[in-house]
């Protein structure tokens, strides 16, 4: 199996073209469907399944809902113009409780695609001057306009979707 880096090891690019928003804009869009496309065809059992440790299916999908309200509340930073974005619980402790593997699949897919939808309806609203405002990142330290915060949700969206195909493989 193909090694995916580990999260927390991970480095993004500064993007210094905001015009490539709205095609990030696009992507970020498609996750709740991307996710929807992925589970489809799996049975309860294996969506809820455990595997060397990690989260079940269930719990990535759970997870990528549960990280909505930070994407929110770091885009509202950036138009606000704070200094630094709000601090993530890095230990993950809303997934850790909220026992996604209890919740149908349909109730996660779409609580996710409606908070996600939150997100891309306030960046769709945006003005080119907001795109300037700058906030550092609390954990990369490094600093983060709108469009490289909207690329560091997407690439967060695949790499927990990466992690529910690995899961599906097994």
């Amino acid at each position: 199996m193909m090694r995916r880096t580990e999260w927390f090891k991970r480095t993004f690019p500064v993007i210094e073209d905001n015009g490539v928003l709205p095609a990030i804009i696009e992507r970020l869009s498609g996750t709740p469907a991307r996710a929807e496309e992925l589970t489809t065809h799996a049975d309860e059992a294996t969506l809820s399944a455990k595997r060397n440790d990690k989260w079940s299916v269930k719990e990535q999908v759970g997870h990528l809902w549960d990280m909505e309200p930070l994407w929110l509340g770091r885009l509202e930073d950036l138009i606000n113009g704070a200094a630094e974005l709000r601090v993530a619980d890095l230990t993950n402790q809303r997934t850790q409780n909220a026992n996604h593997n209890a919740t149908p699949l349909k109730d996660l897919l779409r609580a996710f695609r409606e908070q996600r939808r939150l997100f891309v309806d306030k960046l769709q609203q945006l003005q080119d001057d907001q795109l300037e405002n700058t906030a550092l990142h609390p954990r990369l330290k490094t600093p983060m306009r709108i469009v490289d915060l909207a690329y560091f949700v997407a690439e967060h969206d695949d790499h927990h979707l990466a992690a529910a195909r690995e899961q599906l493989k097994v």
